[in-house]
């Protein structure tokens, strides 16, 4: 049964947890992290298809339906959870801050990303989107006054200076469409410092909301939230093909399976694996995700994806190698759901939420 609330931790269950939490987590990560190539799939089969001239499978109409389709499948899990008392229980800072949560990190970084990847290659939201780690790292020392470890602050580094090589290798004369700080990469670090804002405002004030009330509520809000933004910016026409059945015989598929079932499958793992084996496995999901690009849209890899993927990487394990210790120094409960969970967007974009 899934956790009660954000903060609650839970401890491995005995040999046969600690063998299948980390096969749900490998099939978590690669779900997400193969969430950007199948949008951009999606997106370029749409324009194959057009309804009434335009494209069905548009970002704004992949970001509303599959999240219908993913609250369809995480309802009946969580019905629960979602009761009249326990919504009454929130307060109103609960849920003024659950309001800001879901239009911040729910509907405006999805977005961001979304229109990222119609700008530039999937790569390159990959590896720019892991700029994320280091910039919560840095608010929640600001914010929060958390005080990271030298291996935490060397793993950031680290980690930006992956970043920037990935920016920088890459110039008119390294193939394909040539590389520059564009607005695909612009909007992909919006979109992370949109995410990044969203998790420590979760982390400050809703650590306590129970985890399915959280992922539905969150997951609902947001989507009328963006589906209200996109009328006003642009016209009540926008979603003319949002119900066309092209785009739901898709989005039926991808919400349920990308967004709802890689979620469950997610936390499912994290109640079933230490903090150690969570954190290296996590640390390969920009791997899968330059994988993905390179199996199903057949992107292939520069020079630069490569040496910044890679100097990525090693800043990911260094940074969770001390958080691992800094974990254990404290004695911390060994499959911390709280700590997981507020780091769950660095697996990368979810599809949805």
């Amino acid at each position: 049964m899934p956790p009660t609330s954000l903060n609650q931790n839970t401890a491995p269950e005995p040999t046969a947890s600690l063998r299948s939490g980390p096969v749900y987590l490998w099939f978590a990560v690669i779900l997400f992290a193969a969430s950007n190539a199948i949008v951009r799939k999606l997106t370029d089969l749409g324009a194959q298809n057009l309804v009434n001239g335009h494209n069905p499978i548009s970002p704004c109409n992949v970001l509303f339906v599959s999240n219908l389709c993913a609250l369809l499948v995480l309802v009946p899990v969580y019905y629960r959870q979602i009761t009249w008392s326990a919504l009454k229980a929130l307060s109103p800072r609960q849920w003024v801050a659950l309001v800001l949560v879901a239009a911040i990190s729910g509907a405006l970084a999805p977005a961001l990303i979304f229109q990222a990847l119609t700008l530039t290659m999937v790569s390159n939201v990959v590896l720019v989107g892991r700029i994320e780690p280091p910039v919560l790292l840095l608010l929640s020392v600001w914010l929060l006054k958390e005080r990271p470890n030298r291996w935490e602050i060397l793993g950031m580094m680290v980690s930006t200076v992956g970043v920037v090589l990935t920016v920088a290798l890459q110039g008119p004369g390294a193939g394909g469409s040539g590389f520059s700080l564009g607005w695909g990469e612009i909007l992909t670090l919006l979109g992370v410092l949109a995410g990044v804002v969203g998790r420590v405002l979760t982390k400050v004030r809703l650590k306590d909301v129970p985890l399915g009330l959280f992922t539905t509520v969150r997951m609902t809000i947001s989507t009328v939230v963006f589906f209200g933004l996109a009328i006003a910016l642009y016209g009540p026409n926008h979603f003319g093909e949002a119900f066309s059945p092209f785009l739901w015989q898709w989005m039926l598929l991808y919400g349920s399976v990308i967004v709802a079932v890689g979620q469950l499958l997610w936390f499912q793992g994290l109640r079933q694996t230490t903090t150690a084996q969570a954190l290296l496995i996590n640390s390969f999901s920009p791997v899968a995700g330059i994988g993905a690009a390179a199996l199903i849209l057949q992107e292939q890899p520069q020079v630069a994806h490569y040496v910044g993927g890679g100097v990525i990487v090693v800043g990911l394990l260094l940074s969770q190698y001390g958080t691992t210790r800094q974990a254990a120094t404290r004695r911390s409960p060994p499959a911390a759901i709280a700590t997981m969970q507020h780091m769950e967007a660095e697996v990368g974009f979810k599809g949805g939420t």
